[in-house]
This record gives C-alpha cells, sequence and structure tokens, in this order.
C-alpha cells in the first residue's frame, strides 16, 4: 500500500509539473499588463509605448500599459508589488524609484524584496546646460566659476527628489561647490527660466536642450551619463571632462513580482533585447534622447541596486526632503 501511495504521489508530481512546463511553452498565452506609474505621455510611458506592440506582434498575445499615476510613482510601484507572480502583472520601473526608498517614509512595498528584474528597456542622459552668460565652456571651467562665486549660481530642476534634481546634487557634492537649487513643476517652466537666464544651470534631457543648444540659446558642457551619447556625439561626459566618476540618468527597466517563474523572466528578458534592436525602436528612442541598453536581469539587479546606494548617499548629504 505505501509502495503504491508513493507510485502515485510520483504520477500526480510528474504530471504537475508537466503542466507547470507546458504552461511555461505556452507563455504567454492572454493579455500581459503593464502597470506605468506616471500618466500617460510621461517619458516612462512613452518609451513602453514603444515596445507594446512589437511585443504583441512576436508573441501574438496584447500587451497593454495600466497607467497608476500618484505619488511620485509609488502608487503604481505599490499596485505591482500586490499582483500575482505569474509573467502576466509587470511593472516598468524608471530611474525615480530606486531614491524613494530614501525619500519617502512608510513605502507600502520593498523594491527589493518584492520586484525581481526582467530587463532594460533604455537608458537617456542628462545634457548639463548653461545660460550663455555664464562664462565657462567646459565643465573645469564651470566648476572654477561656481567656486569664486559661491551662493550666487543657481541649477533648476523638474521638482523637488526629481531624477534630474539628484543629479544636479550629485555634481554639487561631487565638484564642492555651492550651487542652489531651485525646483520648478516641469520641463516647460525650468528650461525657459534657463533661457532667460533666471538660473544657470540644468541637467535636463537632450530633447529639450539639444535644438536650443543648437539655436545658440542655451551652451551644452556635456552629458552626464557614463559613455557618450548618440543624440550629441561631440559632447564630452562630465566624468572626462573635469569630474571623474560622475555619472547620472533616467533610464525605464521592466520588473515582475518576486516569485515570477524563472524561465518567464528569461523568455521575457529575450523578447525586450529582441525589440529593442528592431531598426524603427532603435530610431524611435533616439529621437526621444534614450539608447537601447541589453542587460540580463542579473545585470539590471546591480545596476538598480547601485542606484539605491547612490541616491541614498545624495539624498543624506543635501538633506532632501520631500513635503
Amino acid at each position: 500500500m505505501k509502495f503504491l501511495s508513493l507510485a502515485k504521489w510520483i504520477s500526480v508530481s510528474m504530471l504537475v509539473c508537466g503542466m507547470h512546463a507546458a504552461a511555461l511553452a505556452q507563455y504567454p498565452n492572454k493579455i500581459v499588463k503593464i502597470i506605468v506609474p506616471f500618466p500617460p505621455g510621461a517619458g516612462a510611458d512613452t518609451t513602453l509605448r514603444l515596445f507594446t506592440p512589437k511585443f504583441s506582434e512576436q508573441t501574438g498575445q496584447q500587451f497593454i500599459v495600466d497607467n497608476r499615476a500618484g505619488a511620485a510613482g509609488n502608487i503604481g510601484a505599490e499596485a505591482a508589488a500586490r499582483a500575482p507572480a505569474d509573467g502576466y502583472n509587470l511593472l516598468l520601473m524608471p530611474a525615480s524609484l530606486p531614491s524613494s526608498i530614501s525619500l519617502y517614509k512608510d513605502l507600502r512595498y520593498d523594491l527589493a524584496r518584492d520586484f525581481a528584474p526582467i530587463a532594460m528597456l533604455a537608458t537617456a542622459p542628462f545634457v548639463m546646460a548653461v545660460n550663455p552668460s555664464v562664462p565657462a565652456k567646459t565643465v573645469k571651467e564651470f566648476i572654477a566659476y561656481a567656486k569664486a562665486n559661491p551662493g550666487k549660481v543657481n541649477f533648476a530642476s523638474t521638482g523637488t527628489g526629481g531624477i534630474n534634481h539628484l543629479a544636479g546634487e550629485l555634481f554639487k557634492s561631487m565638484a564642492a561647490v555651492d550651487i542652489v537649487h531651485i525646483a520648478y513643476k516641469g520641463t516647460n517652466t525650468a528650461v525657459p527660466d534657463l533661457v532667460a537666464g533666471n538660473v544657470q544651470l540644468m541637467f535636463t534631457s537632450t530633447v529639450s536642450s539639444l535644438p536650443l543648444v543648437k539655436a545658440g540659446k542655451l551652451r551644452a558642457l556635456a552629458i552626464s551619463s557614463d559613455k557618450r551619447s548618440q543624440a550629441a556625439p561631440e559632447l564630452p561626459t562630465v566624468s572626462e571632462s573635469g569630474l571623474p566618476g560622475y555619472e547620472s540618468a533616467t533610464w525605464f527597466a521592466l520588473f515582475t513580482p518576486t516569485g515570477t517563474p524563472h524561465d518567464i523572466i528569461v523568455q521575457l528578458n529575450s523578447l525586450v533585447n529582441k525589440t529593442a534592436q528592431v531598426p524603427e525602436i532603435r530610431d524611435a528612442l533616439l529621437r526621444q534622447g534614450a539608447e537601447p541598453e541589453a542587460m540580463t536581469p542579473e545585470q539590471v539587479s546591480t545596476y538598480v541596486k547601485n542606484e539605491i546606494v547612490k541616491w541614498a548617499k545624495v539624498v543624506a548629504t543635501a538633506g532632501v526632503k520631500m513635503e
């Protein structure tokens, strides 16, 4: 009887394993929902919507965008953390979420515990742009100018705690300069004030700055990423032009609730990296000032962990507080 019971148990186990393998082999076999923690039209939303039609085309299943805006992305992240870990509920994680850990108290999700990385969709550097009245044409010259004028140089951001605010604070800390942060409610108010000379510096997107640079209304000193940008290959990085080790950028990565089968994560990673190499996708990303960035899930994990540590130090050093 014991032998028969054991045999039956083995048979059932094999059947369950077989069904599980079949389900994975058929993935996806229904609609896949990707939560974007920002409203339609935001950078995260427009970037993802370049990919989703190709995802659907390649898999034969719909990949839909579910916008859950609010609380600087934390509402959407919380919703994704509570979703089933089945491969049909994903999160588009923007660069701002790793800094939320340090900026907000009592978050109702844990970035490290509740999510597993899938792939990086794209990264987008900032342009270190100054008003032409600033007598500096290089990063070294700007640092010298700021040190000669402590407390008199202002830098703009699109909002306190935002990634380009923290990019400015990182620069301030590493360069040991006394520059003053001025928070705006978005690019559409910050950039005009930079052009008008009401602020002197801003770390802003290539899309919002390069046309103004070409028109002579702004001066670009450098690119904020660790490598030169295809959008402006003539611009040196901040790191190579006066501040070694400096790096900041916005980015968009795909995550899933912890517990999602590894085979599904591998399938999705391949899908993202393959889609990012489609010429029309690459071209569209470049027009948005972004570039595809192929990574394994393990590389995404390391990258995001480093971001959490980096921005935690910046927030602490700058004393950034969210009201």
